[in-house]
Formats: structure tokens, C-alpha cells, sequence
């Protein structure tokens, strides 16, 4: 019986069906396994690079090259003067919490050695237009020596923010040296430095709500990931992927259930309908007999 209900169109395809979602449901927690480790590694690294002494910003980095990811979040420092004149803020961008969006002060800094580096001092408000250059705390004056964590210039693609045209003055959407590099008369290091504190240290009415360390905010992606949402994911697809059989077979123990129960119910009724005729003829033979007898 079971055979022949496994035989059947709608057991072949229910059949097929749920076993070639099988092999997807296991793709699934594998790429979120896969997932799990790589965020994993990248904390790890990150960590590591927080936790390293600080080196020169130079050491790290040059104009025209690219910032290692073994290198990101490492503490750099710089010294020179800023270059206020080209002074620009990077809009979209929330504050500490999270709550608020305004924007990012990046400050040039020209270095001693000749290199400009690009400077978050940190955030500050939107004023009520936004096509007006918002108000900023003043940039410290004089050789500073500034100290913070290393970033990779953003992209679309990494950031997921489009880089669009048309922005009212001094204003952009993402920290990028290649773009910076194409209106600064020296050459720009790759990446930037996200503030963390400024020798001499100037008055804190004077300075922009810095941007928390990724070990102290949620609300960056490389802080989610650690987490660990990526592992229960992956156990949640394992577990769809091994409930599909037991589906399988407790739906294939019903249908045999109702085909043996259906068979029962049916050689049941035809045995009362062959019992239910013999007596009528009985009965019938007998009455025959009884009134033929006087």
C-alpha cells in the first residue's frame, strides 16, 4: 500500500518538492555559517587592530594606495596644521546614539611631511537648511597633532550610499581621498583618520561629538556582525532543513493511515451487505416452508 501511494502524481511531485528543497535549505545555514566565521575574523582583526600602539599615519597608508584591511581601525597619528579653507562636512550621518542625522566635519590636514590628510573631527547637527553650510566648531589653529582610528575611504559599494551631484557647496556624501584629491593642491593619503583626540587639546565647546569606537556602539555594521546573528541563522536553516523529511513522513503516515482505514471501512460494509442477503433468503426459504407444511 505504501508503494502504491508513493506512486501516485501527487506523492511524486509533493516527493520531489520537498527533497529539492533540502539541498537549498542546507546552501542557506552554510552561507550563514560561512557568514558567522568571516564576521568572527573580521572582529577579531579589528581588536587586534584597536588594541596595537599607535604608529604614524604615513606608516600605514600613502597618497594614491589603498588602506589594508589588517590596517583598519588601527590606531595612526599625524601632525601639521589644518586646511580650513578646504573644510567639508559629509551629510546623511547619525550622531552617538544613532537618533540624530547630521553631518561629519572632515578637516585636510597638512602633514610635515607635505601629504594631506583627511581629518573626521566628528558630528555635529543639521542647522534648519539644509543647502547652508551648517555651523562648526572652529578647527584648532597651528601645528596640532592628531591621533585616531584608521579608515578605508568609503565607496557606494561599501557604504551603500549613493554618491550623488548637485550637493550644495563643501558638502558630500561620502569621506573618499581620491575625490578630495582632485580639488586639494597636495597629495591626499588613502583613507582617513575618525578623531579620537588632538594635541594640544583644544576646549570641548570647541570640538565635534566625536564617532564612538566600534567596540562601544551598535549601530555601525562592523560592531553588529559580532553579534552573532549570523550562527543562529544558520542553525534555524539546518533545522527547516531536517524538519523537510520528518514532514515528509509523518504527511506519508497520514495518507497510509486514511488508505488503510478507507479499505477497512470498506471490505467492512461489503461483508454486512453479502451476511444482510443470506437471511433475507433464509427467512424467505423458511416462510415458504412453514406455509406449505399444513
Amino acid at each position: 500500500m505504501v508503494l502504491r501511494i508513493l506512486l501516485t502524481r501527487r506523492w511524486v511531485v509533493l516527493t520531489l518538492v520537498f527533497f529539492a528543497i533540502v539541498p537549498a535549505l542546507i546552501w542557506l545555514g552554510q552561507w550563514q555559517y560561512h557568514r558567522y566565521e568571516q564576521s568572527n575574523r573580521q572582529n577579531a582583526g579589528i581588536a587586534a587592530a584597536l588594541a596595537s600602539p599607535p604608529v604614524a599615519m604615513e606608516a600605514v597608508s600613502r597618497p594614491g594606495g589603498s588602506v589594508p584591511i589588517s590596517q583598519t581601525y588601527r590606531t595612526v597619528m599625524a601632525t601639521g596644521h589644518y586646511d580650513v579653507a578646504h573644510e567639508f562636512v559629509v551629510r546623511q550621518r547619525t550622531d552617538a546614539s544613532g537618533d540624530t542625522i547630521g553631518y561629519y566635519v572632515i578637516t585636510p590636514l597638512v602633514t610635515t611631511g607635505g601629504d594631506v590628510v583627511l581629518v573626521n573631527r566628528g558630528w555635529v547637527a543639521s542647522g534648519a537648511d539644509a543647502t547652508v553650510y551648517p555651523q562648526v566648531p572652529p578647527a584648532p589653529a597651528g601645528q596640532v597633532t592628531v591621533t585616531g582610528r584608521l579608515r578605508p575611504d568609503e565607496t557606494s559599494r561599501s557604504t551603500g550610499i549613493r554618491d550623488r551631484g548637485g550637493l550644495p557647496d563643501r558638502q558630500y556624501m561620502l569621506i573618499n581621498s581620491a575625490q578630495q584629491a582632485q580639488r586639494l593642491s597636495e597629495p591626499v593619503v588613502a583613507g582617513y583618520l575618525e578623531l579620537t583626540a588632538t594635541s594640544p587639546t583644544p576646549p570641548a565647546s570647541e570640538e565635534a561629538q566625536h564617532v564612538p569606537s566600534p567596540s562601544n556602539t551598535d549601530t555601525s555594521d562592523d560592531a553588529v556582525v559580532g553579534k552573532g546573528v549570523h550562527l543562529p541563522y544558520a542553525i534555524q536553516w539546518w533545522l527547516f532543513a531536517a524538519l523537510v523529511p520528518a514532514g515528509w513522513v509523518v504527511l506519508l503516515r497520514r495518507d497510509v493511515r486514511e488508505a488503510r482505514e478507507a479499505a477497512a471501512a470498506a471490505a467492512g460494509a461489503g461483508v454486512d451487505g453479502v451476511g444482510g442477503t443470506s437471511g433475507e433468503e433464509g427467512a424467505g426459504a423458511g416462510g415458504h416452508a412453514r406455509a406449505a407444511a399444513p
